[in-house]
């Protein structure tokens, strides 16, 4: 049910309620705001935080687009999108952000891009009975993302959960309806920019604080719109047919088939590269729980930045219950590519 009140929306329970802003940039709605601070600037990182919140109409175009039709009719102004989005009143984030420890870690249970530490947090904070769900971006046999709810490990025998997609997932709001479903709480696997996105869900509504448990960020240089990485990676031979992993290192981008590899320097990527990426100072998720990436650790091994006290608990029974192994990792090596996407944000304020 959803109904109007005073300060804004209610959605079935006032945990849900929406407290309008006090001001606006200007004297139009609120959605009118957001397009014209955010969507219209090309700041939107399609983090989709505001399509998770949005009681009336904000939704995700064919064109992979954040958009709401017929908002003049339809937008009830209760400001939930301009007080969840995390680039309205935007200050990047960057460096390697405060943690508790820096470690190697590899999971004995996953395979995954490396050490498949992501999935390794997350069923074990299931089985420790933190959480009773986590988020996994899944894909089909075309590459298209979806999103697959994991209750317990037996089902990551879906060999399409592991490994990176260099396409956009609709992880938010998947995340509101694990949120309105969960018992114990969720856990959720996400970009710095949806990490953002969650980290004000929880700001503006409690139920997101109380029932969003863990949070794992991953390292992030750049993400894509389906149809145009698609389309580009066809063109320089790719056959998604045969297509096994995508991954980036050493600045290519090398895309692994059953019989050859396709490989060109990121660089190349440029010119797809959207917007709200070109923007984005945050390599490291800075704001998550635990952050995950290959960068800082030998190969076969993922590093994890434990940033919070709850992801420090479930790195202490992951080592008592012996499901992954544990080495050393360099914070140095990743300074380049924080270097990096700094340097990109500052040259696109230059130009």
């Amino acid at each position: 049910m959803r109904m109007a009140t005073e300060t804004g929306v209610a959605i079935g329970e006032s945990e849900w309620e929406v407290k309008v802003p006090a001001k606006k940039l200007k004297n139009k709605l609120h959605f009118e705001n957001l397009k014209a601070v955010v969507m219209d600037t090309g700041l939107c990182s399609r983090c989709l935080t505001c399509v998770s919140i949005c009681p009336s109409g904000l939704i995700v175009t064919a064109e992979d687009n954040v958009d709401f039709p017929d908002y003049e009719e339809r937008c009830l102004d209760c400001g939930a999108c301009v007080r969840v989005c995390p680039r309205y009143d935007y200050k990047p984030l960057s460096g390697l952000g405060d943690y508790i420890e820096f470690i190697a870690g590899q999971s004995k249970r996953f395979k995954g891009q490396d050490g498949a530490m992501a999935t390794e947090l997350i069923v074990s904070a299931i089985d420790m009975g933190m959480i009773d769900r986590g988020l996994f971006v899944d894909r089909d046999e075309r590459w298209m993302t979806g999103i697959f709810h994991v209750q317990d490990a037996e089902q990551l025998g879906v060999l399409t959960l592991g490994g990176t997609k260099y396409t956009f997932a609709n992880v938010l709001p998947e995340l509101k309806k694990a949120v309105m479903f969960t018992k114990r709480g969720v856990g959720v696997v996400g970009t710095p920019c949806m990490v953002s996105g969650i980290r004000k869900l929880q700001q503006e509504f409690p139920v997101f604080r109380e029932r969003v448990k863990l949070v794992v960020g991953l390292f992030c240089t750049e993400n894509f719109h389906y149809e145009e990485v698609s389309r580009y990676l066809q063109e320089k031979g790719v056959d998604f047919s045969k297509l096994v992993k995508t991954d980036i290192t050493k600045g290519k981008f090398i895309a692994t088939m059953t019989d050859e590899e396709v490989k060109f320097k990121v660089k190349e990527l440029e010119e797809i590269l959207p917007g709200g990426c070109n923007v984005c100072t945050d390599f490291t998720a800075v704001e998550s729980d635990a952050s995950v990436g290959s960068v800082g650790s030998a190969k076969g091994f993922s590093t994890v930045v434990v940033r919070a006290e709850n992801a420090k608990k479930v790195i202490n029974y992951i080592r008592e219950k012996r499901t992954a192994e544990f080495g050393e990792a360099k914070p140095e090596e990743l300074d380049f590519l924080i270097g990096h996407k700094k340097k990109r944000e500052e040259n696109i304020k230059r130009d």
